[in-house]
């Protein structure tokens, strides 16, 4: 969840023009900001991505995680946040031998709101070495009683009606922590930095997402042993794809007490 004390740097006021039944009114408008975040890794710079400047302690962690930079939180010794001009610079030290990977796997381009595979220089780099997740069952009630409770953790998407939100969720439904961006792949990278951090077992619990499961969102899940995944929107093809050859539970269009499951049906309670 946003701190309160973080709101002025992640949203500003506007006043708006609105036409409303052919009348035009003067409004107040909360906007969700887009900041330019760069990742530099021992003084190398690694990638630059339009985000929400909150959580970066936990979107430093995750992005480097799902980038396969670090294999875990010990692999980064420090991390320090600079504001410079035109954005954020986050600054890590890590391991020699993750500075080893980070000239492998380096992106060449800046990465737009809501990308997950920008800048990537082959194919190699999209598909990641994977292993199958652990089984994970949680019932149909479950995720809908999620879904009641996700939207008064959306602080920020209240004010701006412009970010997506990536839970943690118990077996039992209730919602543990989430994360916002304007971007669906940093909220991802900030929940993952998040249950990394505090070795959160993901064997008890699933992810609920408010965007779209697309292949990177299935892959980065994957990534940290995640046994299910649902979202408010579709899965892709390819999501569908990955999620079964993984293991991995995927529910979609989660609506009040609908959803659509895609893999392993069995799971879901019903």
């Amino acid at each position: 969840m946003i701190d309160p004390r973080d709101m002025q740097s992640v949203l500003q006021s506007k006043l708006v023009d609105n036409w409303q039944n052919k009348n035009l009114i003067k409004e107040k408008k909360y906007l969700a900001n887009e900041v330019p975040v760069a990742f530099v890794f021992n003084g190398i710079s690694h990638a630059v991505m339009m985000t929400s400047p909150s959580d970066l302690q936990d979107f430093a962690i995750g992005f480097s995680y799902t980038e396969g930079l670090i294999s875990n939180p010990n692999d980064i010794i420090n991390v320090e946040s600079l504001v410079v001009s035109g954005g954020i610079e986050l600054h890590l030290e890590v391991t020699s031998a993750c500075e080893k990977r980070l000239k492998k796997l380096r992106r060449s381009l800046v990465g737009k709101t809501g990308c997950g595979l920008c800048g990537v220089e082959n194919f190699k780099q999209v598909d990641k070495d994977l292993s199958p997740v652990g089984m994970v069952c949680v019932s149909h009630k479950a995720i809908a009683k999620a879904n009641r409770q996700l939207r008064k953790w959306q602080k920020l998407n209240t004010m701006t009606r412009s970010t997506h939100a990536a839970a943690w969720c118990s077996l039992r439904g209730d919602i543990q922590v989430v994360r916002e961006d304007v971007g669906r792949h940093n909220a991802l990278d900030k929940l993952i930095g998040h249950l990394i951090q505090e070795h959160i077992n993901v064997h008890d619990g699933f992810i609920f997402l408010t965007s779209r499961a697309s292949f990177e969102m299935i892959q980065k899940s994957i990534m940290i042993g995640v046994g299910m995944l649902t979202a408010n929107s579709a899965a892709t093809a390819l999501a569908v794809n990955l999620a079964k050859n993984n293991n991995m539970a995927l529910a979609g269009f989660v609506r009040h007490n609908n959803l659509t499951v895609y893999t392993f049906p069995e799971r879901f309670g019903f």
